[in-house]
């Protein structure tokens, strides 16, 4: 899930409310000069960070479309594991976000790679990666999704949006090979029938094997 459209003002609040002071700093007798430093460079601190890692979601340069970072839940990634059962090959995640799909394929024995454009992401995806202990199957790289040929894919996660998923269903037919398997996370594709369907809600995940919608186009 690539990095695009969260608000400024959202990414502020939620990155402030995370900076809890330690209870050793209570301990402490501070003055109060002291305390106001401290804060005042929590502040700014915060603001700075803010920016560093907003200004990729603000700036969607070279995207046609934007496709906002949600992370993947729990269940939606149980959901994707379970699709992948008794598949074999390389496995690609189309705008990786934090990467946690990608790692979990590698868990499961799959070369896996990730694209995603915003590049703050693909850092902290290669660091879980490497704490995780699956560096060397999960693999990640900054780029844009319309610019990379996925022919060399079996597996092909997308977290999309509606407004990407009929180019990118156009792209997906023309460059996958017949054995390939296309998974479908929160929106499906809007022309294929899906082979199999799991999950509900924001879980809800779809299958589609490239034979199946390859066929149904030869149909008159």
């Amino acid at each position: 899930s690539m990095g695009g459209g969260i608000p400024l003002e959202t990414l502020t609040e939620e990155s402030q409310s995370r900076h809890v002071l330690p209870a050793s700093f209570e301990a402490n007798s501070l003055q109060k000069s002291n305390w106001g430093f401290l804060l005042t460079g929590l502040v700014s601190g915060t603001l700075v960070a803010v920016y560093t890692v907003a200004t990729p979601f603000i700036t969607p340069a070279l995207r046609k479309v934007c496709l906002p970072f949600v992370p993947a839940t729990t269940k939606q990634i149980e959901n994707v594991v379970k699709m992948l059962r008794c598949r074999r090959g390389s496995l690609v995640d189309i705008g990786s976000g934090d990467g946690r799909i990608v790692i979990a394929a590698a868990k499961e024995g799959f070369t896996a790679v990730g694209y995603e454009l915003n590049p703050w992401l693909v850092w902290y995806s290669r660091y879980r990666a490497w704490r995780e202990g699956v560096h060397g199957s999960a693999k990640f790289y900054i780029s844009d999704l319309w610019k990379v040929t996925f022919s060399q894919y079996s597996n092909v996660v997308i977290f999309g949006v509606p407004q990407m998923m009929l180019q990118l269903e156009k792209k997906l037919e023309l460059e996958l090979d017949d054995d390939a398997r296309v998974i479908a996370c929160r929106f499906p594709f809007p022309h294929w029938t899906p082979d199999h369907v799991t999950g509900e809600g924001i879980d809800t995940v779809w299958a589609y094997d490239a034979s199946t919608f390859r066929g149904r186009e030869k149909r008159p």
